[in-house]
């Protein structure tokens, strides 16, 4: 007997992966996921349309494959260090108004919520199971969240690192319930539910071991030594890692996905700074070939005929997308405790975004028989719709406010070091203003051509007179750290200053101003560093210091969309402007021929004046 080849439907589902992107990239004004297309497209070759793709054991394997690699990527997103920071604005609130416990409790009234509506549903058998269904309707897609904030710029601020807490809970709190209550229902109360809690533990216990490992120097040696184009050993053993927790999740009656997560959030908490090398290979691996056969296959399973064949199942859409929405909205209003109306109504409406937890928790209540074909179809539908509505919907409740550009430096101090570092910025054509005590030496300053405000610097309307609503950068240089904490967390706080630098010898100190958003200059480990750049790197430093040559180094924030996704190659810049770095998401790019700019990025330029200062108008 002859078996179907899966490498016809295998050539099918690979060629859609390509053509998806470039046709969804085209699409406006509504800017869709790509992982909506592919389902789009598995819909009209599937079972649904075309039937060109059969179920085989091949593609039915690839495609748990892409899922389970898609929850491992989705661990190595979790970032635990975001639910203990503790930010200077919430030191004056009740400790349940900070943002955590707000998220918490926002979090445990939309299980509360979604497991009502899960009971009702069951009451009209639409489910079997109305813990399962409000389990899947608690869900949230960070897949979603993360890349809309993003975009926004907001993933530094107060609001979206709530946002995030919020999503992350809602993610990762889910998923361990989701697996907990499918293996009661597999397997019942029985002592085998003890392996569950088993399997956290020994999470916990590898997370500490990993953390404990990475400090070893012999072994960070060895894995970077072997990090080559044949051996790539992070990603052989990153590969190891996720299929060691899936067998363990498999071996104790747990969804294999669990496992795949718990994976990946080992490997994020063990090397919270892992190598972007390592990264951005298993983002190619998984995003370049298994996660769209997953999505595809989705698409390609969906049975839209036993939907239109289900009058309850029709209207159970319209009633799903209500309550998924309804579910995140009304618990999301506790956030009001911190944000405006139209904040926390955005934060509500993006919370409600779902895709692959939702369409893999519905995929499995239904091998359980738990809910119908058609119920499956409606669920999957509800991902489609609030996944692509919700980013939109975001976008309107919340829009982008017109950045006004920052310009100028903001000096706290008069000293001989803070007059030296003025008279270098003015010879960069940057605006300059002091902030002091001293009268002659403000006199002095003025006299020079700055501009000097006088008073307290920890009053904020001292700094507003200093224009810190429009300065891009504040460096304090003062003696007393007790007056630059203070300035720094008005300046971060009330004036949202992007960049803050200041000196701090004092070793008990410098986490305190780290925590405010500083960044902190050592003056013995500023001068070992100088000194070592200039017997390494001699032309650089020389560039550096020598303001009266005609060759500078500036860096510049790209703020001009139109410029987004443009590959160098196809770029001009102005007389001998050329650009030998860019900083993305906190790591930097080398630059060549096919390199695509981002919306965001900050690109390291180097050329005469005249050139940056042309580049300066053609990209900012």
């Amino acid at each position: 007997m002859e078996h179907a080849s899966p490498f016809a439907p295998l050539l099918l589902i690979t060629v859609l992966a390509v053509v998806v992107p470039l046709i969804v990239s085209r699409i406006r004004p509504v800017r869709l996921p790509i992982v909506v297309g592919e389902i789009v497209a598995g819909i009209i070759i599937g079972k649904s349309g075309f039937n060109l793709v059969q179920p085989l054991p091949t593609l039915d394997f690839l495609a748990e494959f892409g899922f389970v690699f898609l929850m491992f990527l989705s661990g190595l997103e979790v970032n635990l260090d975001a639910l203990f920071v503790e930010n200077e604005a919430d030191v004056d609130r009740p400790r349940w108004q900070h943002p955590v416990p707000l998220a918490a409790l926002s979090f445990l009234l939309t299980l509360l919520i979604a497991v009502g509506v899960g009971a009702l549903f069951a009451s009209f058998g639409l489910t079997r199971n109305a813990i399962l269904m409000g389990l899947i309707l608690s869900t949230t897609s960070l897949g979603i969240v993360v890349p809309v904030l993003k975009e926004r710029e907001l993933t530094a601020t107060i609001y979206g690192q709530t946002v995030l807490v919020l999503a992350l809970l809602s993610d990762f709190v889910t998923l361990l319930l989701l697996s907990l209550d499918i293996a009661i229902i597999s397997r019942g109360f029985s002592l085998d539910i003890l392996l569950f809690m088993l399997l956290l533990v020994l999470f916990v216990s590898s997370a500490t071991l990993g953390q404990w490992t990475s400090r070893i120097p012999m072994l960070r040696r060895g894995w970077q030594e072997l990090s080559h184009a044949t051996a790539q050993i992070p990603v052989r053993g990153a590969f190891a890692l996720m299929i060691t927790w899936v067998v363990l999740a498999e071996g104790f009656g747990v969804e294999v996905i669990l496992g795949a997560f718990l994976a990946g959030a080992i490997i994020s908490i063990s090397s919270p700074r892992y190598e972007s090398p390592l990264r951005e290979k298993l983002d190619a691996i998984g995003y370049g070939f298994f996660i769209p056969i997953f999505f595809i296959m989705v698409g390609a399973n969906f049975d839209l005929r036993a939907l239109l064949a289900s009058p309850s199942a029709m209207l159970l859409v319209p009633l799903l997308i209500a309550v998924a929405y309804a579910v995140k909205i009304f618990p999301a209003m506790l956030l009001r405790k911190l944000f405006s109306w139209r904040e926390t109504l955005a934060a509500g409406v993006l919370m409600s975004s779902r895709l692959s937890l939702i369409i893999a928790t519905s995929a499995i209540a239904l091998s359980l028989n738990l809910i119908s074909d058609a119920t499956n179809a409606a669920i999957i539908l509800v991902a489609v719709v609030t996944c692509t509505l919700s980013p939109i919907l975001f976008g309107r409740i919340l829009p982008a406010q017109a950045k006004e550009r920052r310009y100028g430096v903001i000096i706290l101090g008069t000293n001989q070091l803070a007059q030296l570092l003025g008279a270098r910025l003015i010879r960069s054509e940057e605006s300059v203003t002091f902030i002091g005590s001293d009268h002659q030496q403000l006199t002095d300053l003025r006299q020079d051509g700055f501009r000097v405000v006088t008073g307290r610097p920890a009053d904020a309307l001292v700094l507003e007179e200093a224009c810190a609503s429009r300065s891009r950068a504040l460096v304090v240089l003062s003696n007393s750290y007790e007056e630059g904490l203070a300035v720094c967390r008005i300046a971060r706080e009330r004036f949202d200053i992007p960049t803050i630098i200041a000196r701090v010898d004092d070793p008990q100190y410098i986490s305190e101003f780290q925590k405010r958003g500083a960044q902190v200059i050592q003056s013995a480990l500023a001068t070992m560093l100088a000194i070592e750049g200039t017997l390494h790197f001699p032309i650089a430093f020389s560039i550096l210091q020598n303001k009266n040559n005609d060759i500078n180094l500036i860096d510049l924030p790209l703020h001009k969309r139109s410029l987004h996704g443009r590959s160098l190659r196809r770029m001009r810049l102005p007389g001998n402007a050329l650009i030998i770095g860019i900083r993305r998401d906190g790591e930097v790019v080398v630059p060549h021929g096919d390199t695509t700019l981002q919306f965001g990025d900050t690109l390291m330029l180097v050329g005469s004046a005249e050139a940056l200062r042309e580049a300066r108008n053609w990209l900012v």
